[in-house]
């Protein structure tokens, strides 16, 4: 079989259940694991995803308002590949192609290829996708081996905080207009042992007035911009606009801003958000062993 990925997640998938060999071409964001790099690239943003946050998110919004879509698809390129399925996602218009923007390059093929699209909203949608993906192509046991490691795995962080003090959390995945973490990420933080704030399990992620991130008083706040590494995570904090009174939050007073690898353990929904649970379960109890994390995930970073 050969296989198109255009959500970085699913490619994580892929490759996480052994089909990295049928993946024939991925998006221009599928870069874990290494190898998915080195494929063909099929996608290609239509904003300038180097600009700062707020002209991003004008960018973004100009091409909704007109009805054009936040990606190109290279329908040459496609063609050439010839793959017998393509996965990608109706989830958000922003975070990956869908089925609409690939809707005109399908419609030039003479055996356009089966495709399924990925809607997860909560971490057992995503352990579902797995196991979707895997019947797709033959893989079922060891999708389902994946995903009841990855179930097992996220449960037991929840046993071992359930009785541990439950501090608010508020996670912001853009800074400019402020977004609270949504979907999946509420449902990380309960698990990890905090409170969620301005958020609720399984709803998107909405856009904020800098006046209710002031007045939710979160004890900690949690930075993971959707798509941007560690790194990019903290450099645009550093030049963040923040509003006056940020200073005064229990969490900035008592230094537990964190910066974190948003891009690899939170924005997708695959396979590591497993370590993004571990990592978020770590920052609200430090006091705790939890569970393992990855090297170099977060950071704590000084008020702005």
């Amino acid at each position: 079989m050969r296989i198109c990925s255009l959500l970085p997640a699913a490619t994580e998938i892929l490759f996480g259940i052994g089909a990295g060999p049928d993946v024939v071409g991925v998006s221009h964001e599928c870069d874990f694991p290494a190898e998915a790099a080195l494929l063909p690239r099929l996608i290609r943003p239509r904003v300038d995803s180097y600009a700062p946050p707020g002209e991003i998110d004008r960018q973004v919004r100009r091409l909704v308002e007109r009805g054009e879509s936040v990606y190109a698809v290279d329908g040459e390129l496609l063609a050439g590949l010839a793959p017998d399925l393509i996965v990608t996602q109706e989830l958000c218009h922003v975070c990956a192609a869908s089925p609409d923007d690939l809707a005109a390059t399908l419609a030039r093929l003479a055996n356009p290829p089966r495709m399924i699209s990925l809607t997860p909203s909560r971490l057992a949608d995503v352990w579902n996708d797995i196991r979707r993906l895997g019947e797709a192509i033959g893989r079922r046991t060891q999708a389902e081996r994946l995903a009841k490691e990855l179930d097992a795995r996220t449960r037991s962080i929840g046993e071992k905080t359930r009785n541990a003090p439950r501090p608010a959390v508020l996670c912001l995945e853009w800074l400019d207009p402020p977004y609270v973490g949504g979907h999946w990420v509420p449902e990380m933080v309960e698990l990890a042992g905090g409170e969620p704030v301005l958020a609720k399990i399984g709803a998107p992620s909405v856009a904020l007035e800098w006046g209710q991130v002031l007045a939710s008083r979160p004890e900690a706040i949690v930075l993971m911009p959707c798509g941007y590494s560690l790194e990019r995570t903290l450099a645009e904090y550093a030049t963040a606009k923040l509003p006056e009174g940020w200073n005064d939050l229990p969490a900035v007073r008592n230094g537990r801003v964190y910066g974190v690898d948003g891009n690899s353990y939170f924005s997708r929904s695959g396979p590591r958000l497993a370590d993004g649970t571990a990592i978020l379960a770590r920052l609200i109890h430090p006091e705790r062993p939890i569970s393992e994390i990855p090297a170099g995930a977060w950071r704590a970073v000084r008020s702005a």
